[in-house]
């Protein structure tokens, strides 16, 4: 039953890094954490049928390299696109021009 405090502590610390962080690469690794303690919590409590839990720890990495590597891509996109890695930056230049946009249409 270690193992499912183990997810818990993981899952733990990738919600408070996810609430807390403003850097897309922190929060990158705390969408990980939670993925990986998920991941852990399914594959051993499938210990019991060795053939499904393995299958599902095959499926679940295949799944998370995949995910990991497209978002990946999509940041090292989005800090070319806007020159920070800060979320509230980008917030910001993106919000900026929507409201030159509706300043120009109310008048």
């Amino acid at each position: 039953m270690d193992f499912v405090i183990l997810s818990i502590v993981m899952l733990a610390i990738g919600v408070y890094g996810l609430l807390t962080k403003r850097h897309l690469l922190k929060i990158f690794i705390s969408i990980e954490l939670i993925a990986t303690g998920a991941t852990l919590n399914f594959v051993m409590l499938g210990l019991n049928n060795l053939g499904v839990s393995q299958a599902f720890l095959i499926l679940a990495f295949s799944t998370d390299t995949a995910v990991s590597a497209v978002i990946l891509a999509l940041l090292v996109i989005v800090s070319k696109k806007y020159g920070t890695s800060d979320v509230s930056k980008i917030v910001k230049s993106i919000e900026e021009p929507e409201e030159e946009e509706e300043k120009s249409e109310a008048e």
